[in-house]
């Protein structure tokens, strides 16, 4: 048997068919006998409750009938199971019983068997409460600070959080902001209780607060209650951690101090109980439950976490002491004390498969012989070993999951645009304002070679491009099928798409002979929309507000034959001079050099120069590839545009901030709301405030997005990382949450420091032969950057003045509500 395979002490399946999950395993001295060992109490989803004393006569002995102290069939599934001092008068333990819509609280005692059939238990029921809505989970401990009693702490499905103080309702709450309910716990040395909501920010809600907070149960409540009796419930403390939480649990190493420990979908988190992260551990492999316990070292916390690859691994802090084999997935695991062995590990399957394993090795009664000692022949042993590589290698080739040659050609996307726009547009809802939106034709085909289950296929176009549909399914049951699907893509409201270029994604699974279910594969295959789809022929113009100067190492091209279609009549061929109009209202004109080797670019507007430059850039190196020119090359040689692209994101931010506070104002009359706006904008009408112009798209939450301070986090991110000077710069300081900023200083700055270290010669990559170390950064908001005095002074000093290097051109510059950084990495 395996060194690293969890040692079996004792085992058994539960049922037929039943289905279990992390709250329905509980490790207790629940019939309160006198020699304290746990007993096991499992509740299913078919109803079932069942109450375990094992007994094994040896090692790896499965259950025997003495070992079932109690089965019953409760009709109801069992959503959780605890135990505790769930009733008055008593410290007496009892058994917490959590149903979809009831709350069971038992007492379990034991009598001594009279034959061989072993030791009962007997249940009787103390109390339940019926609950008005559906629940998720539950958490007990001692609310408020009682003491020799724990309350009750019930989560429904619809985020409120009934409290049952033993035997009567005390009060119920629902949670601000809920979507979709999450793990949760207590921490009685902060008397607060901890989930994660959907929003995946760990939340802290002290019970103070819940108890003199407003009742929730009271749907409408009056002007005087408003100002008087009750209060908004507020939460205590927020940690973002960037993913949904499968499990969160508290262990507190002494009286003083305590730790929140939260287990997520790829990392492991341990927080102080202030929501200051403690120590986090990147996961290589999907957990499935875990647990915290305190270690034997002093300060130091062990941790068992499973995981879906049946393996079972022991953390001390952030260092992996031990992992062991399971024989299933574990959805939930305990540790406890059976028959006088300590630290049994008890884990639980989805589908019942209940075992008691513990850690270690068993003695082994081999011994190996003795071998003559012999001199060894390199020359041989060299022959031998490129013989067992080349038998390797063939039998990787051929036995593999299946041969690397045909995993290409399991499935063909093609993807063709009609060259021609529809004759009947299928542009509906349109917000561009001109009378007739074209719409093209795109049409997707699929060939399969093999049989493929679940082929999915999702289309993506730029915003405010549209689909008239974006998903479709298909079946392949049989080899070399044929499925062709069209749809039609258009403009649908007035500013232009950061690029024409869109993307089939299919997503498929292939059975094999050792995996019938099928292996998960992806291909995807992209195109591009023409341009006359949100573009029309436009009367150039020679004067602009803002220009873009491309240079290039070959001989100008005639832009009649890079943009055919969009220039006038005329005899001669060589245009050089041609006018854009989008179907927004953006008017651009592109000039080409008959003398030099340059394009300019230029317009009344400076984020409506992107497209059509990036559309020249690469309408060029088409036309050099056809021509059978590898070395064609586009640059840039002027001065980075920031002053233009800073402009852009403080009238991003303040419309932000105006909608902001519109909204706080409005959301304070939201009965009158209608009718305000409906009198507003009648009374202004063509001359709306501009807050007032987007006063639909901010009630939908536009202006709440946080360009800002996303953008911000992430350049620090990169400033502190792979772009850091020194290591006093990757010294971090974390935030809980990212908040508004006063103004858009600090961001200008970081983007200016950002574009600097790139011009000197920065990388925005991590390699392992980076002359500074490269330090984690954790999930939550970055603070400023120390920066040198030579940066410093080049920050005050006007953006246009800096950056006169030439640089290559690849970069988009379109507003900041469609891509944060195109155009600033340049």
């Amino acid at each position: 048997m395996s060194l690293f395979k969890a040692r079996d002490w004792w085992s058994t399946i539960l049922g037929d068919k039943e289905e279990f999950d992390q709250g329905c395993l509980c490790l207790a001295n629940v019939d309160n006998s006198g020699n304290g060992q746990d007993k096991i109490i499992v509740g299913s989803f078919m109803g079932y409750l069942r109450i375990f004393s094992p007994h094994p006569a040896k090692t790896g002995d499965g259950a025997q009938a003495e070992d079932l102290l109690l089965e019953v069939d409760l009709r109801d599934p069992v959503l959780q199971v605890e135990v505790g001092k769930f009733v008055s008068g008593t410290e007496m333990l009892h058994l917490a019983v959590l149903h979809s819509r009831k709350l069971c609280v038992y007492s379990v005692s034991g009598t001594l068997g009279n034959v061989e059939h072993g030791n009962q238990c007997q249940m009787k029921l103390m109390y339940e409460h019926n609950l008005q809505r559906t629940a998720c989970n539950m958490t007990y401990g001692s609310f408020g600070g009682v003491k020799g009693r724990d309350l009750i702490c019930i989560q429904s499905m619809d985020g409120m959080l009934m409290v049952f103080e033993q035997e009567s309702y005390a009060f119920g709450r629902f949670l601000p902001g809920f979507l979709l309910p999450g793990p949760l716990a207590y921490s009685s040395r902060t008397d607060s209780f901890l989930t994660v909501s959907s929003c995946q920010q760990v939340e802290s809600y002290k019970y103070q607060v819940l108890a003199f907070a407003t009742d929730a149960d009271k749907r409408q409540e009056t002007e005087q209650q408003k100002l008087g009796s009750g209060k908004r419930l507020v939460v205590d403390w927020t940690l973002n951690i960037g993913e949904q939480a499968l499990d969160i649990c508290i262990v507190s190493f002494n009286q003083s101090a305590s730790s929140v420990f939260v287990l997520g979908e790829r990392n492991f988190f341990c927080l102080k109980d202030n929501g200051q992260i403690r120590f986090m551990k990147k996961l290589d492999w999907s957990p499935s439950c875990f647990l915290p316990y305190c270690s034997v070292s002093e300060g130091t916390i062990n941790t068992l976490i499973g995981n879906h690859n049946n393996m079972l691994h022991i953390y001390q802090d952030v260092t992996l002491k031990w992992a062991t084999q399971l024989p299933h997935i574990p959805v939930a695991v305990r540790v406890g004390c059976l028959h006088d062995l300590k630290g049994v590990i008890v884990t639980l399957s989805d589908d019942g498969h209940l075992q008691c394993s513990y850690l270690g090795t068993d003695p082994s009664l081999f011994q190996a012989p003795n071998v003559q000692s012999r001199e060894l022949n390199y020359d041989e042993l060299d022959v031998e070993m490129k013989e067992l590589q080349k038998i390797i290698k063939d039998v990787n080739k051929s036995q593999g999951v299946w041969p690397m040659t045909e995993r290409e050609d399991d499935l063909n996307v093609s993807v063709v645009v009609s060259p021609n726009f529809d004759s009947v547009s299928q542009a509906t809802d349109v917000e561009v304002g001109t009378d007739l939106v074209p719409s093209v034709t795109v049409k997707v085909t699929l060939q399969n070679r093999v049989i493929l289950q679940k082929a999915k296929l999702s289309v993506y176009v730029q915003p405010p491009l549209e689909l008239t549909c974006d998903q479709f399914t298909f079946e392949f049951m049989t080899p070399d099928l044929t499925r062709t699907v069209s749809f039609s893509v258009y403009l649908k409201r007035s500013y232009t798409p950061s690029e024409l270029e869109g993307n089939a994604v299919v997503s498929y699974s292939r059975p094999t002979d050792r995996n019938p279910d099928g292996i998960p594969r992806v291909i995807q295959c992209k195109f591009r929309l023409p341009l006359k789809l949100i573009c029309l022929p436009g009367q150039p113009s020679k004067t602009a507000s803002h220009k873009i100067t491309i240079d290039t190492n070959k001989s100008p091209v005639s832009l009649l034959s890079l943009f055919p279609g969009f220039a006038s009549q005329s005899d001669d061929d060589q245009v050089n001079v041609m006018g854009f109009h989008f179907l927004g209202g953006a008017r651009i004109t592109v000039l080409a050099s008959k003398t030099s080797q340059r394009y300019r670019i230029q317009s009344e507007q400076f984020e409506d120069l992107w497209l059509i430059t990036n559309e020249l850039i690469l309408r060029l190196q088409e036309y050099f590839e056809k021509q059978g020119v590898k070395d064609f090359a586009c640059s840039f040689s002027g001065s980075i545009p920031l002053q233009e692209y800073f402009e852009l994101i403080d009238h991003h931010f303040e419309l932000r901030i105006n909608g902001e506070k519109l909204e706080e104002l409005l959301s304070e009359r939201a009965v009158q709301f209608r009718a305000i706006q409906r009198r507003l904008l009648a009374r202004f009408k063509d001359k709306t405030p501009a807050p007032l112009q987007h006063l639909d798209t901010l009630l939908d939450g536009t202006y709440k997005q946080g360009w800002e301070e996303t953008v911000d986090a992430a350049i620090s991110h990169l400033l502190k990382t792979c772009l850091s000077k020194s290591s006093k710069e990757q010294a971090l300081n974390l935030n809980s949450q990212l908040n508004i900023p006063k103004d858009t200083s600090q961001l200008k700055k970081h983007i200016t420091l950002l574009c600097d270290r790139l011009a000197k010669g920065g990388r925005l990559c991590l390699s392992t032969d980076a002359a500074a170390p490269q330090t984690m950064v954790m999930p939550g908001g970055c603070t400023t950057i120390p920066e040198s005095d030579l940066e410093e002074r080049s920050v005050e000093q006007d953006s246009t003045e800096l950056f006169t290097n030439h640089r290559h051109l690849t970069a988009e510059t379109p507003r900041p509500e469609v891509s944060p950084l195109q155009g600033v990495l340049e």
